[in-house]
């Protein structure tokens, strides 16, 4: 007969997407996971596979609690461009928030950390961003369709400047003491969809 599991997988992938986005793939030892998980080496094992694939797993719940958000956001009925606004806006506020700040962004972490050398985390990065992009595209298309954005402007490659802002200011607000720094880059930026 099979052994039950003795501890709730959902909560176990939820402590270890907290745990791996506050210290990086590299400086989390199956010992950490262990401890903070509360569950033992061989039931993560079992549960979860390896410690990479442990990884993937929180990578890919943290970007499920966020898309559903930015979709929200970025979909709403009436004028798009302050929609587009106002999700840059929380990008710069967020990334310079205290409680943020110091953990960052999970999948910029993991694009710094992972990406350059991991074709399955860069494949998951890729694909966040590729969300985020066709998102604010499509908010920009329906902008220049409601008359908001001039007809000369190329909603793709303002979509694809706005992504690359939003995630260099994920970056830069984890590392500057200044969030001016990161206020002023947000703001620049939108003034080019005036």
């Amino acid at each position: 007969m099979a052994r039950t599991k003795e501890f709730d997988p959902d909560a176990a992938l939820q402590a270890a997407l907290e745990l791996f986005w506050r210290r990086g793939y590299e400086a989390t030892s199956m010992s950490d996971l262990v401890a903070h998980l509360g569950v033992g080496r061989a039931s993560i094992y079992a549960t979860f596979g390896s410690k990479h694939e442990l990884y993937l797993k929180a990578l890919d719940r943290y970007q499920q609690s966020c898309d559903p958000k930015l979709l929200g956001e970025l979909s709403l009925p009436g004028p798009a461009l302050p929609a587009v606004r106002a999700v840059v806006r929380r990008f710069a506020a967020e990334s310079t928030a205290d409680d943020r700040r110091l953990t960052g962004c999970f999948v910029v972490n993991t694009a710094t950390e992972l990406a350059p050398h991991d074709s399955a985390a860069c494949r998951r990065v890729e694909h966040s961003w590729d969300q985020l992009e066709t998102l604010l595209r499509s908010a920009l298309v329906r902008a220049q369709a409601q008359g908001e954005l001039g007809e000369d402007r190329d909603p793709r490659t303002l979509a694809r400047m706005l992504l690359v802002l939003m995630q260099g200011l994920r970056v830069v607000g984890k590392a500057s003491a200044d969030p001016g720094r990161v206020r002023d880059a947000a703001e620049q930026a939108l003034a080019l969809l005036d």
